[in-house]
């Protein structure tokens, strides 16, 4: 049996982007046709969004940051999301959408926190959805990492009921990144804060709507690859954590969306490898960690 019955996800498609090699040769050589065919790959994948990332560039190149835009959005309909801290290559692409493309669908900021507000300053120019991070929070002038279940939760709530509240944005049009981290070498119980603060968001009556999202990549990093049972550890170490989170109100996903993502049993031995692991710290946690690959 199952651990969850609805396992609904949205996925953002993160594949335009430069992290990927193959995605920065495209944007190297000027690939306008290429890009194309990888947005159109990820829409007819299922992708809900797609991530639009060019790297460094889109500081120096505007115009690059515009033709990929148009380009993308003259073979798909699926709105875009838009992956930079700076306000000015962020204009630049809400300037460049068009969202009678995607069926009058907004765009999304991704994404702002406590201290990086100044993207905000675009919202009455501009209509957007955003990606708001909730690992980091303001404290006497300061940016500080959030490390508790607590924290993550203080942060998304203060900054999402700010922008219903001063910007009149719907909580709808929220996504809070849950930051997911390597279990390597997590031994403050970092997983174990992320779960629990979606737990928490998810049962907050003031959140109510909003969305909760994360990037899954890093969990399973430089971890074998095969677990103790022969499956392969990293996505399913990704799928622990959605069987888990999922039910709470985790419904979004910056991933592949080819890769595919579904619940695991409960007596997967991953799943409950994962288990067990949320409930160490400290040194053993670091030994929990072996029983992923060790029977």
């Amino acid at each position: 049996m199952t651990a969850v019955k609805d396992f609904a996800l949205r996925i953002i498609g993160e594949r335009i982007n430069p992290g990927f090699k193959s995605t920065r040769a495209l944007f190297e050589t000027e690939d306008i046709p290429g890009i194309q065919a990888l947005a159109v790959r990820q829409a007819e994948a299922g992708a809900a969004y797609q991530n639009v990332n060019i790297g460094a560039r889109a500081m120096t190149d505007p115009d690059f940051m515009a033709r990929v835009i148009h380009a993308i959005q003259e073979v798909v309909n699926t709105p875009l999301s838009f992956d930079f801290p700076s306000r000015k290559v962020q204009e630049i692409c809400l300037a460049s959408y068009r969202p009678e493309r995607a069926g009058g669908a907004l765009p999304i900021v991704n994404s702002i926190t406590e201290h990086r507000w100044d993207l905000m300053d675009l919202y009455g120019k501009y209509r957007f959805k955003v990606i708001l991070m909730a690992s980091e929070r303001m404290e006497d002038g300061v940016a500080r990492g959030n490390k508790t279940a607590e924290q993550i939760h203080g942060t998304a709530s203060r900054a999402a009921l700010r922008l219903k509240n001063e910007y009149g944005m719907p909580l709808d049009d929220i996504f809070i990144d849950m930051s997911v981290s390597a279990i390597i070498a997590d031994t403050e119980g970092l997983n174990r804060a992320t779960v629990d603060a979606i737990k928490m968001i998810g049962a907050d009556p003031e959140l109510k709507g909003v969305h909760m999202m994360g990037g899954l990549s890093n969990i399973g990093q430089q971890l074998p690859p095969k677990a103790a049972d022969g499956s392969d550890l990293k996505h399913c170490l990704e799928n622990a954590f959605l069987t888990l989170t999922v039910p709470h109100g985790f419904d979004t996903v910056l991933g592949t969306p080819w890769r595919g993502y579904a619940p695991l049993l409960e007596n997967h031995h991953v799943m409950q490898a994962y288990r067990n692991f949320l409930e160490q710290s400290g040194s053993n946690a670091l030994r929990a960690v072996r029983k992923f690959y060790k029977a």
